[in-house]
């Protein structure tokens, strides 16, 4: 007897009839992503406080007023593909990175000045792999083209593009916006490295958003976004991540610049108000402990103690949500400033799951 079960006529119908794959098919079966599917390990080109960052195929944005540091902190991640550590900036690979710097905005002698006085200083006088273009007198239309060229042809690890508002004609047009951010989305795959757009935020004092509609989508499509921000009077500047899709950096980092416009690591500078003095007067007063010279201050272990209690552990994201909820902060800035605080003083004790998440305990008292 023959093993072969014979077909149906109807089985045979609905073969013949059965849609074939189309070219648009095979496509979007590329793109199918399943649990088992081998895909290339992401290689974070720098860490930050030991947590990786700056990943190859991704979009980074950093952000900030004018004026509030964020070129000179891309000059630092320049200075550190070369060296390897400055400040707390640390790069992964124990060989020397290649560097794409595309000016758009400044001057010809101020891209130079920085390029020698502090790159270059930096990195006593090691200005190997380091490719720096200003393109602020060529076109928008043009500049899009060249950067494309540059980065085919140079092969960068790390782009930075400052700043990518003069790669389009209106900042609010959604449509060239899209097409920007999709160009580049592209290229950083394609060529394996790492962009990172620079971006300034609304003119507004309490305004933080990215301008324009280019800004909404570098929010969307950024893998991280880092935001700069130049304290007064101490003039120190400050840099904090706002958002990662991976590893979360709960640190600040604090420098100021010295008299040879190098950068120095410095504290946590105290945020005063108009009158010279810290207030919040919305914070839960039974967490306030006052002095006799008219100070204050949080009782940090009491307040992270009545928040932890109980728990082995607790999640960064839980331990921000529970202690701005018991102390009614509301204040962002205050609580990350308490958070190093806590940390630094060893009232808890902070450290990584097996998944990589921050977590956080209280110490031995």
């Amino acid at each position: 007897m023959n093993d072969n079960i014979e077909k149906t006529g109807e089985q045979l119908a609905q073969e013949t009839t059965a849609p074939s794959l189309t070219p648009t098919l095979l496509r979007l079966d590329d793109c199918r992503i399943t649990a088992d599917k081998q895909l290339p390990k992401m290689d974070f080109l720098f860490q930050l406080f030991g947590r990786p960052c700056f990943p190859r195929r991704e979009l980074v944005a950093v952000t900030g007023k004018a004026k509030s540091g964020k070129t000179f902190v891309t000059s630092m991640l320049i200075a550190c593909c070369v060296i390897r550590d400055v400040l707390s900036f640390h790069r992964s690979s124990e060989t020397p990175l290649k560097i794409l710097w595309y000016d758009t905005e400044q001057s010809d002698e101020s891209t130079q000045d920085i390029l020698k006085n502090r790159i270059r200083v930096m990195t006593d006088d090691n200005l190997q792999g380091i490719d720096v273009f200003n393109v602020r007198s060529v076109s928008w239309k043009d500049r899009r083209q060249l950067l494309l060229e540059a980065v085919s042809h140079y092969g960068p690890d790390l782009v930075i593009v400052d700043g990518i508002r003069d790669l389009v004609n209106d900042i609010n047009d959604g449509v060239l916006a899209q097409e920007v951010m999709e160009e580049l989305m592209h290229l950083a795959d394609n060529k394996k490295c790492c962009i990172v757009c620079i971006l300034h935020q609304n003119k507004g004092s309490e305004d933080h958003n990215l301008r324009g509609w280019i800004g909404t989508e570098l929010m969307n499509k950024a893998f991280e976004v880092y935001a700069c921000e130049k304290l007064m009077p101490q003039r120190i500047f400050k840099v904090e991540q706002t958002l990662t899709r991976k590893y979360d950096i709960e640190q600040t980092l604090y420098f100021e610049v010295d008299p040879e416009g190098l950068p120095r690591l410095t504290g946590v500078p105290v945020e005063s108000s108009s009158d010279g003095r810290e207030s919040f007067p919305s914070l839960n007063q039974e967490y306030i402990i006052h002095e006799d010279d008219g100070s204050w201050h949080i009782d940090l272990r009491r307040l992270m103690n009545d928040v932890i209690a109980g728990r082995e552990q607790i999640s960064g994201s839980e331990l921000k949500t529970q202690v701005c909820k018991q102390a009614s902060i509301s204040s962002w800035k205050f609580y990350n400033k308490l958070l190093e605080q806590a940390v630094s003083d060893r009232i808890i004790l902070k450290s990584c799951d097996h998944t990589g998440h921050v977590i956080y305990a209280m110490a031995p008292f």
